[in-house]
């Protein structure tokens, strides 16, 4: 780790965040109940994630669970809710609707997962940009099987990251699928050469990318996630208006410059 690396912050019992240079990291940490969700988790990873996008020195994100048995298993089903009716449970999950907080994230964000991500975790994968895996990840959003559907966007997001065929397969069957099938479809893009060796690749991803302007990661972002929301021409306009704001940015001119002097540039994300 850097030198720069500083002490985990507890933002509650339930997630730490620490920043490794321009890296920051939230960790979910209920490694006894595999980081299942529970309110501390809802309430905990969108404050962190709002502490590091407003840390004009965090430049990129790394999500991660704690423990060896897996990144989350799904929501905690020892919470006990009571006896609710259908407007009960829609009240409650409409003020809960933490994983989107991702959405207001303009810096890259990366998932490690390693072993069971399972349902509410698995969604919660599924709002990152890019979802790294060890060789033992087992993904799976069982909910049918529990009479239910994925509530925390899973049926929205699945079939935005693999082709609806799988998604649909995926969303009735409830079967795992192991981290060669996830890289297959689509659901995961990286697999870690081994399980030891997941959290150093995706550190040194991490670093890759926060080493790029910033403004520039969040535009491109920005263009790719309205690339599922606008029309074809709409969206080669949105490309256009940003491409020519970067364009007269310091950071374009200084890799332009660094590129000619043969150095490395300097990025200051004006």
């Amino acid at each position: 780790m850097s030198t720069e690396e500083t002490l985990p912050e507890v933002i509650n019992d339930a997630v730490q965040v620490y920043c490794d240079g321009a890296v920051g990291w939230v960790v979910l940490t209920r490694p006894g109940q595999i980081n299942a969700i529970n309110d501390a988790i809802r309430v905990g990873v969108p404050l962190a994630l709002e502490r590091l996008e407003l840390n004009n020195d965090i430049r990129a994100i790394v999500i991660r669970g704690d423990g060896e048995r897996g990144f989350c298993a799904g929501a905690d089903i020892k919470e006990r809710r009571g006896v609710e009716t259908s407007l009960q449970v829609r009240k409650r999950m409409e003020s809960a609707r933490w994983i989107e907080s991702l959405d207001s994230v303009t810096k890259p964000v990366i998932v490690a997962i390693h072993g069971y991500c399972m349902g509410g975790g698995l969604e919660l994968a599924l709002a990152c940009d890019i979802r790294f895996a060890s060789p033992n990840a087992v993904l799976a959003l069982p909910e049918t099987g529990l009479g239910l559907i994925p509530g925390g966007g899973g049926t929205q997001r699945l079939s935005r990251v693999v082709a609806p065929g799988y998604a649909l397969d995926l969303l009735l069957s409830g079967d795992r699928v192991n981290a060669e099938r996830a890289r297959e479809i689509g659901l995961v893009t990286r697999v870690a050469a081994s399980i030891d060796s997941l959290l150093e690749e995706v550190s040194a991803l991490a670093h890759q990318l926060a080493g790029k302007p910033p403004t520039a990661s969040a535009f491109v972002k920005k263009a790719a996630r309205a690339a599922l929301e606008m029309d074809l021409k709409s969206g080669l306009g949105l490309e256009l208006d940003l491409f020519s704001l970067l364009a007269t940015t310091k950071d374009a001119k200084e890799a332009a410059l660094a590129f000619s002097e043969r150095r490395a540039p300097r990025f200051t994300g004006e």
